[in-house]
This record gives C-alpha cells, sequence and structure tokens, in this order.
C-alpha cells in the first residue's frame, strides 16, 4: 500500500491533464479501439494521476467552490489478473510494481541538473600517449605505457622465462616463436620476412603434429618453432611470405592454423586494414586503435563522449545538450577556465558512469588475441558491422547504452546511482591471454583473478571520489556477466547493485554450479569473497543474455506465430550430456538437469541407441541442432530453459520465437523475475517433478495456454538491445551512408527493450526502497515526481 500523504494537484497540473485529456479524446475519436482502453485518461484518472492511492482527492469544481471528495484506487483503476499482473507499457509487471509505474511514471517531469564540464589539464599532454581525464587532470594511458603523463613505455613480454625444456617459456595464448610487439603482448612476423606485419599468434608460429591415432587431434610441440611460416619452397609457402594473391588464387598451400586473428584486420591473411572495434566506437569524437579510444581534443571519456571546456559546443551529445551555460565572470575567462557549468533538463533516474582507468575496460579490449572474444560486433572489409555470437556481449552493449542515454550525468552530487564499468567477460576470456596477466596468484582460478579486478575497482573509487561512502555502495550498479554471475564478487562491494544473468539465490544449490574448474568459486576464501548469495532479488536485478541481431526472424515475425501453427508440445535443443556423442562429460554440467530430462523424454538416441523413457511425437529433446533452430522454437508451444554452467541462452531464445518458457532450476532467478509477472507468461517446474513435466504441459487448458502466448507477444522486445543496435545503426548511417538489413528491421521496433526496462526498474528502485526514501527526507533535490510517489509504506 502507498501512504496517506496528501497532495493536491496545482493549477498548472490540472491544466496539462486537461489537455492531455482532450488530446485522447481526439484520438479515441478518429482511432476508436486502436488505442488500447488502458492507456487512456478519463477525469477520474487523471485526478489518481496527482492523488495518492486509496484516499479522498479535494476537487474544486466549475459549478462550485466547495471541495468535492473523490476516491481514487490504483488497485481498481489498473486491475491485477487472476495472476497477479499489471499490463504497463504492453508488459506483465507485478501488481505492485506495475501500478505504480503506470500512474507515478506518468507525471515524471523535467528537473534542472548543473553539469560540471571540466577543464583541467593533464601534464605534457599525456605525450601523445594517452587520454587527458578533463574532470581531474589525469592522464589514462594507451596500451604498453604507464607514468602521470605516461611516458614510460612498458615492456608486455609475449613469453614466459625460458628454461632448457621450455625455449619459449610454458605455454600462453601469446606465446610467440617471431617478433613479440611489446608494447601488446601481441606476435607478428617481424625482419627478414616479406610481411613484418602480419600477425604469426599462438599455434601459427610452432610444428604441429599429426595425430597418433585417427580422429584424435593435432598436438602442438611449443618448444619448436615451425620453419614454414618463414620459408618458401614448391610444395608450401610459409605464412609470412606468401602473396595474398597467389594463395586466393590456390597456387600455393598455406598452414591450416595460420589465421586473421587480431583485430581491425581483415581478410585471410590480414592484408586488409579495417576500423577496430570500441566502445561506442568513440561517439564519432576519436579515432578507435584496437579497442582503446583516441579521443580529439577537448573530448575525454572510455568512448570520447565527454565534453571538455576545450570542446565545441555545438557537437555536445544529446544527452548533455544544455539549456544555458553558466560562465564564471571576473578574471576566469574561457581559455583560463578550470571548470564551466552546463544547466540541463532531464529525467531521474539520474546515473553516473565512473571514467575508471582503463585497465578495467578499454586495455582489456585493445590487447584481445580474438577478435571475437569481449565485444558485440566487429567489422568487415567494407566496414560493415559484423555482429558476434558472443553470448556476453550483452556487456558491451549495455555499456555502450548507459553511456548515451538521456538519463545520463556528469553530476555526482545529483546522480541517484552509479554505474562501474568493469568488463568482467573480457577478465575472464583474457586471463591467459599473456604473462602480464599473470594467473600464478590465482591458482589457476579466472574467478580469483577476476574479484582482484572488482576489488580494484572498488579501492580506486572509494580512494578518488567520495560517491561511494554516503551510502556504502548501496546506489552504486556493477555488472557481471559471466557464467555464474556475482557469486564471486568481493565482499565490500556487496552492497551494491549487481547485474547479472545468473540469479541463483543459493537457497538450493549452495555451491559453484559450474563444470569449469577455472571459473569455480568454492575454493575462494570467505576473507576474501565474504559470505553472500550470488543474487538477491531484493537489490539485484538479471537482465537478458545477448542474442545475434536475426533481421530473418524479425522479417517473419516468429514471435507472434499464432497456437493453430505451434505443433510441437514441448522443444528442447541443447548439450544432454555424457549420454550422447560430443555431449559435456562432466556429470554436474547443467546441475544434472538436462541429463535427467534426456533421460524421460530424450527424442535422439543416446550412445546404446536408447530413445527417453517417455519419449512422444510432439516433444522434441535433442542434442541435434537442426538448419532451423529458431524456426523450431516458433513450431512450439512450450520450450525448455534449463541450466549450462550456470545460465544459458535459452529463456531469450524461447520469447524471442514466442514461445512460452518451462523453467526448471530452482532457486534461481531469471531475467527480471523480481519485476515482472513470470506465472503470465512461463511457467516453473521443480527440479523434482522433471518426470511429470509432459503431463503438467498436457494439464494446461487451451484458454491458459492462449493466455501466456500472448503475454509472451506483449514483451519479447524487452529481451533485445535494440537501443545498443541502433546506436550502432546511426554510427553506420553517418558514417557510410547505408543501413543494413538488420537495421532496417530493428529499427521497426516501437516497445521497450532491455535498456528502456532497466530504466524503469531503477526509476521504482528509486522510490520505493526504504534507504532510498530516507535519503530523500534528508537531501533537497526535486524528484521530478508528486509526493505521494516518493513514499511507500511496508
Amino acid at each position: 500500500m502507498f501512504s496517506n500523504q496528501k497532495w493536491k494537484c496545482t493549477w498548472s497540473q490540472i491544466a496539462t491533464l486537461a489537455s492531455v485529456i482532450v488530446l485522447v479524446s481526439l484520438v479515441h475519436l478518429f482511432l476508436g479501439p486502436v488505442v488500447p482502453s488502458f492507456d487512456s485518461v478519463s477525469v477520474r484518472q487523471a485526478q489518481s494521476l496527482c492523488g495518492p492511492v486509496n484516499e479522498s482527492i479535494t476537487q474544486v469544481t466549475k459549478d462550485s467552490s466547495e471541495p468535492v471528495a473523490v476516491v481514487v484506487a490504483f488497485d481498481r483503476r489498473f486491475p491485477a489478473d487472476l495472476h497477479g499482473a499489471v499490463v504497463y507499457r504492453n508488459a506483465s509487471w507485478k501488481s505492485e510494481i506495475g501500478q505504480w509505474l503506470s500512474s507515478c511514471d506518468a507525471v515524471a517531469k523535467e528537473v534542472d541538473i548543473i553539469e560540471p564540464i571540466g577543464g583541467r589539464k593533464c601534464l605534457n599532454e599525456c605525450s601523445g600517449q594517452g587520454v587527458c581525464n578533463h574532470e581531474f587532470g589525469i592522464c589514462r594511458c594507451f596500451h604498453g605505457f604507464t607514468g602521470e603523463d605516461c611516458s614510460q613505455k612498458q615492456q608486455l613480454e609475449c613469453n614466459y622465462e625460458k628454461t632448457p625444456e621450455m625455449p619459449y617459456g610454458r605455454w600462453v595464448v601469446s606465446i610467440c616463436s617471431r617478433h613479440c610487439d611489446t608494447t601488446r603482448a601481441m606476435c607478428f612476423c617481424g625482419e627478414g620476412t616479406k610481411y613484418p606485419n602480419r600477425p604469426a599468434p599462438e599455434s601459427c608460429g610452432f610444428q604441429i603434429n599429426a595425430p597418433v591415432n585417427p580422429g584424435e587431434p593435432k598436438m602442438t610441440d611449443w618448444s619448436k618453432p615451425d620453419l614454414d611460416i618463414l620459408t618458401t619452397n614448391s610444395s608450401k609457402q610459409g605464412w609470412c611470405n606468401v602473396d595474398p594473391e597467389d594463395a586466393y588464387a590456390m597456387k600455393v598451400k598455406i598452414k591450416e592454423e595460420c589465421d586473421c586473428k587480431y583485430d581491425c584486420l581483415w581478410g585471410r591473411f590480414c592484408e586488409v586494414p579495417v576500423q577496430c572495434t570500441c566502445v561506442n566506437q568513440c561517439s564519432g569524437h576519436g579515432k578507435c586503435r584496437g579497442g582503446f579510444c583516441q579521443c580529439d581534443k577537448g573530448w575525454f571519456g572510455t568512448d570520447c563522449s565527454i565534453p571538455s571546456t576545450l570542446s565545441s559546443f555545438g557537437e555536445w551529445p544529446q544527452w548533455l545538450r544544455p539549456a544555458h551555460l553558466e560562465v564564471p565572470s571576473g578574471k576566469d575567462v574561457p581559455g583560463n577556465l578550470i571548470n564551466l557549468s552546463a544547466v540541463v533538463k532531464k529525467k531521474r533516474p539520474l546515473i553516473y558512469v565512473y571514467d575508471l582507468p582503463p585497465d578495467f575496460n578499454s586495455l582489456l579490449i585493445e590487447g584481445r588475441h580474438f577478435k571475437l572474444e569481449c565485444v558485440n560486433r566487429i567489422y568487415d572489409d567494407r566496414n560493415a558491422t559484423v555482429w558476434t555470437d558472443y553470448l556476453y556481449g550483452s556487456q558491451m552493449a549495455f555499456y555502450e547504452s548507459i553511456l548515451a542515454t538521456a538519463h545520463r550525468t556528469l553530476n555526482g552530487e545529483e546522480a541517484d546511482f552509479f554505474f562501474v564499468p568493469v568488463l568482467d567477460s573480457c577478465i575472464i576470456n583474457r586471463a591467459d591471454d599473456s604473462p602480464h596477466l599473470s594467473m600464478q596468484n590465482h591458482t589457476g582460478l579466472r574467478s580469483s583473478l577476476t574479484l582482484e579486478f572488482y576489488k580494484r575497482a572498488y579501492e580506486h573509487i572509494v580512494e578518488k571520489y567520495s560517491y561511494w561512502n554516503r551510502s556504502s555502495g548501496r546506489d552504486h550498479i556493477w555488472f557481471f556477466s559471466w557464467d555464474e554471475g556475482a557469486c564471486y564478487a568481493p565482499k565490500e562491494i556487496w552492497n551494491s547493485m549487481m547485474l547479472v544473468h545468473w540469479g541463483n539465490t543459493n537457497s538450493k544449490h549452495k555451491n559453484s554450479t559450474t563444470a569449469y574448474w577455472g571459473d569455480n568459486w568454492d575454493e575462494i576464501s570467505q576473507e576474501r569473497r565474504g559470505d553472500h548469495p550470488c543474487f538477491d532479488p531484493s537489490k539485484d536485478l538479471v537482465v537478458p543474455a545477448w542474442k545475434v541481431p536475426d533481421p530473418h526472424s524479425m522479417r517473419v515475425n516468429y514471435w507472434e506465430r499464432p497456437r493453430e501453427k505451434r505443433k510441437t508440445l514441448f522443444y528442447f535443443n541443447g548439450n544432454l550430456g555424457p549420454a550422447y556423442e560430443k555431449g559435456r562429460p562432466e556429470d554436474s554440467y547443467s546441475m544434472g538437469i538436462r541429463q535427467k530430462l534426456a533421460e524421460e523424454f530424450g527424442s535422439s538416441p543416446n550412445k546404446e541407441g536408447k530413445l527417453g523413457k517417455q519419449h512422444a511425437d510432439d516433444v522434441i529433446v535433442t542434442p541435434s541442432r537442426s538448419d532451423n533452430y529458431h524456426n523450431d522454437i516458433a513450431s512450439s508451444i512450450f520450450c525448455g530453459v534449463f541450466p549450462g554452467d550456470g545460465w544459458s541462452g535459452r529463456m531469450e531464445d524461447s520469447i524471442l520465437q514466442g514461445c512460452v518458457p518451462v523453467i526448471i532450476q530452482d532457486g534461481i532467478y531469471l531475467p527480471y523475475e523480481n519485476m515482472l509477472n513470470y506465472e503470465s507468461f512461463a511457467v516453473r517446474v521443480s527440479e523434482d517433478d522433471i518426470p511429470n513435466l509432459i503431463n503438467t504441459l498436457r494439464g494446461f487448458n487451451e484458454t491458459e495456454i492462449q493466455f501466456r502466448l500472448a503475454n509472451v507477444k506483449k514483451l519479447w522486445q524487452r529481451f533485445l538491445f535494440r537501443d545498443s543496435i541502433l546506436l550502432e545503426a546511426e554510427r553506420q548511417k553517418a558514417s557510410y551512408g547505408h543501413e543494413e538489413d538488420w537495421a532496417v528491421q530493428f529499427s521497426k521496433l516501437k516497445h521497450d527493450d532491455v535498456f528502456a526496462t532497466f530504466i524503469q526498474t531503477l526509476h521504482y528502485k528509486l522510490h520505493n526502497d526504504p534507504w532510498r526514501q530516507e535519503q530523500v527526507v534528508n537531501r533537497t533535490k526535486d524528484y521530478g515526481l508528486p509526493q505521494e510517489c516518493l513514499h511507500k509504506t511496508s
């Protein structure tokens, strides 16, 4: 229930609402039933926009000077369905959340925010080897450079120390038999070869031995360089000397192990320089150099989106377009300014994004050895976007959206939330990349190395900023994108909000659930990790995983395929464990859930040629991927959502193809499950009840099935990173004047996506978290909402 505090509409509000009523009435007059009645605003409803819940509102009528009491109740205006869901912006939110958003969000207004524009200079202008953060006057150094002014060159070796047995040292991804670029720990052909700048990474430069037995993998001898990459003979030309034209014309043969793995290069032989991948592609105010934005003069930040006093006012980003500037008078005139202020109208919630040292983001992207890692896109020989199927690409997409959102602020004193950009998926992927990312203090555990990065980021913001201490981190946001989410978050940051893909409350599965030993966190000491669960639904949020933008699925509208065309009752396709060919060998994989499902309902023969004990014609449980996976899902009523090594992307696959998700993972939250009402569009089955799964699904009547399918259709776009995709579409159109098919298809989508849902969640949390309520009382911010929207009783 909301508080009983009285609040009256002002005349200006009444006039505004009256205008809205007239406008909506005209829309209804001409469009009739096209506009949902849920969103219409009657006089009675307009009163509730600025009135308290279940309380009388004092209204002055035209015919009488006496006030008239009108009772308005949110639970009547926004009734919940049988599953306790309230529709808000075409999605089934939980009742108390949907009712609040449907009312108070409608009257949110802009407030004036003073945005500081930095003008501090950096020592020696960072020696041309870094970007100056003009807020603090601190250099952010490029890969291979360090020091206060970035003048010190680092020596980042490709190889570990050699021994008689291992002349190139023990194995590491950057291991190099040729020339090592020690600013990035990357391997190239080097002097004496025809193409000295051609990459020669890892196995390309070492002898490959044929397998002992047929069918076994080849073995690499890391102690012996492969002379074939250097020499030229009649049968095989060396990788470092072969002309691309001869190879493409099939005139010569080359080593299969050599390939173009580094970013910024294209073609089989890395002969075509292309655009590198950077955060927001440097926002048009810098050059992307391997993943690090080299900003133009007057701009800074990870994506060069922050203007300084040296920037051109007309080029400022949309989220910083001011109503007016405040320039200090007297001696402080342009040219000598340290800072100036811009007053900007914004809607809350306001988010401050820390400009962390590049160790936590840009350097991780710049130094990666495989261009498909860490990012959600690369660029081809036309500099056209190539989207990756990197499941953890959500972190890049989310980071780009939060840097470009209208809710971003440079004023930490006015911020409601603080985002800390640590790219954990890149840390984990790059853990074995090169010696300077040493794992030797972490006993081979990538989870331990990642915890250390987050701990260092925490120490940095506590030392350099004052914002953490005001809330003990409660208003800070961290993103843990890897398989088990924030399980190994350092204890110091656990008060914060965690964005994850794995909402394990540890109520049943109390230990690490991954079958990858390097990601297991059970061995991390409580002294470092503390004793917290992986996920706390009272403060954290599960967000969807990244899925490749698929224009074909958009064109054929799989998500809206009707019930009568969904002939398969239940569908699941994925790794089913050791009983199947090429199945994961670990019994612990998927916590045994997929294995139990296959044992009961498997529709493909296992290694022993057996089908599931309860296999049926309209039930598909198979490890064999068909030619049209998305069509298979769109042809099904119910689709399985089970763990892999922690989370998997099956929830997104189901929703995006309009299939009702069937969730089997006890005590583990799915995307937005603490915000959206899952009973209205999904089915949960306990792990112990797997043998009864199909009987349970057959027990749903047609009305229940149609109801859930309809709700999936309403919210499927909330599982798309449309905002980030359209940011890329805008960049491509501005730079090259063309639109790819994916850009055209995604530009047609209009409903709230992943990022919009996140902002709505923050909006609700901002005004309904008891701790934040105390902050509202103690601070004088204008939150842009009527008073009753700021207070909610327990």
